[in-house]
């Protein structure tokens, strides 16, 4: 669907969900103490309610994060990889090679294409001052 389909389809099906669930959750929060485990986790769902109803404002937002975190859950894992690299400019190097790695993925740039094609550039002298043309959103794969 469209984003003026979706935004429809959801003010009709999904908003009077959503009332009915912030009814709910007032009146939970106003029976279980704020300092109890369920009390704060409730008081963290009040806190972003405002976020959480966006999407019933704008079609084109997604319901969920899940594409967002499927894309950054490699980089978060590389990270926390990166910390057992032996030696402080090992790990550096991994997280700015795994950067550009992730960088490239998420502009539909093939990773070893293009880290092949920039470090030959680079070993044949591009010049520092074009750093720009190198960047993975830039990259014009040969043919």
């Amino acid at each position: 669907m469209g984003p003026g389909q979706r935004l429809s389809a959801r003010q009709a099906r999904t908003a009077p969900l959503i009332v009915g669930f912030g009814e709910w959750l007032q009146s939970q929060r106003l029976r279980i103490s704020a300092k109890s485990r369920l009390g704060e986790k409730l008081t963290y769902i009040h806190r972003q309610w405002d976020g959480l109803q966006t999407f019933l404002h704008d079609g084109r937002v997604e319901i969920d994060s899940n594409a967002v975190e499927n894309l950054i859950r490699p980089i978060a894992l590389t990270r926390k990889n990166a910390l057992f690299a032996g030696h402080d400019e090992g790990g550096r190097a991994w997280g700015r090679i795994a950067s550009l790695i992730a960088t490239a993925k998420v502009n539909d740039v093939e990773p070893f294409a293009y880290l092949k094609a920039t470090l030959e550039a680079i070993a044949a002298g591009h010049p520092a001052s074009r750093i720009d043309e190198l960047l993975p959103w830039n990259f014009e794969p040969s043919s």
